[in-house]
């Protein structure tokens, strides 16, 4: 169905006649149900005060993450554990149990016991995101890029019945475990719907004249509204803040998540959602969004800064030793701080014993401890480093 032929049109016009531009979205009846058809973006915003102080706010810090993170010694390397790290935490939102440790040493070939299909789940979505990443190259953010993310993603996991990389032909709801069409807490636009509505996002992101982060915000808050896949929504919405970023190039490299910022604040999350779609409240939405960008730079950076002293330090200490190959091991732990003899060495090209002889240097200045009691490919852990990484984000919206 074109937009000519969609709801989607008729309320446009609709909206123009009235001289309305403010009204979240219309319902349409289904029968036995109504589904939410947003209105398209922007809507009519009120530059309050307050407003466009966390506005400034967010801009400031994502500004300064930035450029420290341009100036990071191994931005590009950095990266790896910090994608990583989202994509745990936007699994678990989703119900995904794996834990970062968990994926990081499955990664450095260390047997754990998490399930497969959680560590599939959360190994897709660095996939998901490393592919993202390298489309940008070729064509901006869009609906096609979005498909062929959402493919990755879902590629042979639960969820995969959701036809990866394709939009739904049915009806979806969201609410509680167990909810039906009838006791949904939000049922988005109907599947001839779905594309006319994703037309005018895509026309949306590449049109608009607002500041970028309340173009991303805007954006996000209306890819969640249309709910275009049978599965992965979330997930891939979340994805889509990190490559507008990157995109836009407000950030050199995908330091910055919000997923950890949704977890630790879910009820404000999903009200604020709800809030835009039930009453038009744009504005706690932006200023719950920006709140979220301006805190999480100011994580990014604090973790990125702590693990650039911890390596240093690091090096510090090795540095006497008259070979530089526990250096060059040292720096597979920016990347992931797990690591067995074996992939060291088959990482950096070198025999085995000589990398065995520099993990026992690293032992030796407590870098690393053994983790595992496997006589062969035994796993070594930097917990420090890992501390960094895995600590919590104790994150509550302070709104005055």
């Amino acid at each position: 169905m074109d937009i000519e032929n969609s709801a989607l049109y008729y309320f446009r016009l609709a909206m123009a006649k009235s001289g309305t531009v403010n009204i979240p979205g219309t319902r349409i009846s289904q029968g036995a149900y109504s589904a939410f058809v947003p209105a398209p973006l922007p809507p009519a915003l009120e530059w309050t005060p307050r407003l466009i102080g966390v506005l400034s706010d967010a801009d400031r810090l994502i500004g300064r993450l930035a450029g420290e993170g341009g100036r990071l010694p191994n931005p590009h390397v950095l990266m790896r554990p910090f994608v990583r790290r989202e994509a745990v935490l936007s699994s678990k939102i989703e119900g995904t149990q794996a834990t970062l440790g968990e994926l990081l040493a499955a990664e450095a070939g260390a047997v754990v016991e998490r399930s497969p299909e959680d560590l599939r789940e959360v190994g897709n979505y660095v996939v998901a995101l490393e592919h993202g990443m390298s489309l940008l190259k070729k064509f901006p953010l869009s609906v096609r890029l979005i498909r062929e993310v959402h493919g990755k993603l879902m590629e042979g996991v639960r969820g995969h019945q959701a036809i990866p990389g394709h939009f739904r032909k049915t009806q979806n709801w969201i609410g509680k475990p167990g909810s039906t069409l009838a006791t949904a807490t939000f049922i988005p636009p109907p599947p001839g719907e779905v594309e006319p509505c994703l037309s005018a996002w895509e026309r949306f992101i590449h049109e608009s004249n607002l500041p970028p982060l309340v173009t991303i915000a805007l954006a996000h808050y209306q890819f969640e509204a249309i709910h275009p896949f049978l599965d992965g929504n979330g997930r891939v919405g979340r994805l889509l803040i990190t490559l507008f970023l990157i995109e836009r190039k407000i950030l050199p490299t995908p330091l910055l998540y919000l997923s950890a910022f949704f977890e630790a604040t879910r009820r404000d999350y999903y009200d604020g959602l709800r809030g835009v779609s039930d009453r038009g409240a744009w504005q706690d939405w932006l200023e719950y969004f920006l709140l979220g960008i301006a805190r999480m730079s100011e994580d990014a950076l604090n973790r990125a800064t702590r693990i650039n002293d911890l390596m240093a330090k690091w090096r510090t200490k090795l540095a006497g030793h008259s070979t530089n190959t526990p250096l060059r091991v040292l720096e597979l732990l920016a990347a992931n701080p797990f690591l067995t003899v074996t992939g060291a060495a088959n990482h950096l090209k070198l025999a085995f014993t000589t990398i065995q002889r520099a993990i026992d240097r690293l032992d030796e200045h407590g870098i690393v401890r053994k983790v595992s009691d496997a006589k062969r490919d035994r796993v070594f852990c930097a917990r420090e480093l890992l501390e960094i990484l895995e600590e919590p984000a104790h994150l509550k919206p302070q709104f005055p």
